[in-house]
């Protein structure tokens, strides 16, 4: 134990230098080259209340506040992947497979097809809206569905089972609609589904940037009832920890760092599958460990992610989702076949 504390100390500096470097060239580089002089011309100009040129205006509009999404956007989706993976002690599930992801997709697709129908309009508001109401939706019908009639209590195991019903009920309504849907419509929906760090802006980020820091200091709390819950749930409750509890708790912040950061960004997968896997081949299974690590970790994997969105077909632009899968797949399966199970 002494040795991996003394190698995740060495780990922890790099990592965070990692995310410094990609975080500086995903402020850099994009559809156009931002020179340093020019990033540093801009801040000074914002200070000072001075007149900026159209090329500072898109770094300090555009380009800063997506360079933030990418750090936390992928932060949230990494610890959320930890957090699920730890609650269900199984290193194959992502954050939303307990619904709140596809149910964010169905509240965003009903939007889009229907929005104009049921006059559902809040301003710039209206579709991170419509999917926080459909990811809350979808992961509230998965946890009472899941509960024992007779105890109130829901297994581990009913959950995860639940989820997956959940997931394909809504992920239905979303094909469903986007048959229903018409040519511009239908094209909404499937880039939403892909991702996407180009709607970002300084109330998101703000947003995003609350969420994300007050469930990842909340999680910290709870990191040693998770290690305990890695041994069993008979075990776990031996050692004093109420499982209902941290299974509500656990849910909650999962909704909260998923449903938020896909209501504004869409649809990313497979951050929260690959990193929690890459930290526990780093440093170990230590939830304490793999909570911090995995946001640092989730921040650079989705950052360099988006460059690479931004750089592959410039000056279009690829759906971050699709970069992504395409990066994740490889990784899991690579990860599958190396090791096949990391508890």
């Amino acid at each position: 134990m002494e040795r991996l504390n003394k190698r995740n100390k060495t780990l922890f500096p790099v990592l965070i230098v990692l995310l410094v470097v990609t975080f500086f060239l995903s402020l850099k580089f994009g559809a156009i080259t931002i020179s340093w002089t020019e990033i540093q011309s801009s801040i000074s100009k914002w200070m000072s209340g001075g007149e900026l040129t159209l090329t500072e205006r898109i770094f300090l509009q555009i380009r800063l506040p997506r360079a933030f999404a990418g750090v936390l956007v992928g932060a949230s989706l990494a610890v959320g992947g930890v957090l699920m993976q730890a609650l269900f002690r199984n290193p194959i599930v992502e954050p939303g497979l307990i619904g709140t992801s596809s149910g964010a997709a169905f509240g965003a697709s009903l939007y889009f097809v229907l929005g104009s129908v049921i006059k559902f309009h809040a301003g710039e508001w209206t579709l991170p809206l419509a999917a926080c109401i459909g990811g809350a939706v979808s992961t509230v019908a998965v946890f009472l569905l899941s509960q024992n009639k007779a105890t109130g209590k829901s297994s581990v195991v009913t959950l995860l089972l639940m989820g997956l019903a959940i997931n394909a009920l809504f992920l239905s309504g979303v094909g469903f609609l986007s048959y229903l849907a018409r040519d511009p419509q239908a094209r909404s929906i499937t880039f939403w589904n892909l991702g996407t760090l180009s709607g970002a802006n300084w109330i998101s980020i703000i947003i995003i940037g609350v969420v994300t820091v007050v469930c990842i200091i909340i999680s910290m709390r709870y990191a040693k009832q998770l290690n305990a819950l890695m041994m069993g749930e008979d075990e776990a409750i031996f050692l004093g920890v109420n499982l209902k509890q941290l299974q509500v708790i656990v849910i909650t912040l999962n909704v909260l760092l998923v449903a938020v950061s896909t209501a504004f960004m869409g649809v990313i997968s497979f951050v929260g599958l690959v990193v929690p896997h890459l930290l526990r081949l780093m440093g170990g299974s230590d939830n304490r460990f793999l909570i911090i690590g995995s946001a640092i970790v989730g921040g650079i994997l989705l950052s360099m992610a988006d460059l690479v969105s931004r750089l592959l077909l410039a000056p279009a632009e690829l759906p971050i989702g699709i970069v992504t899968a395409l990066v994740g797949v490889p990784v899991f399966i690579t990860l599958l076949r190396k090791k096949q199970y990391y508890f």
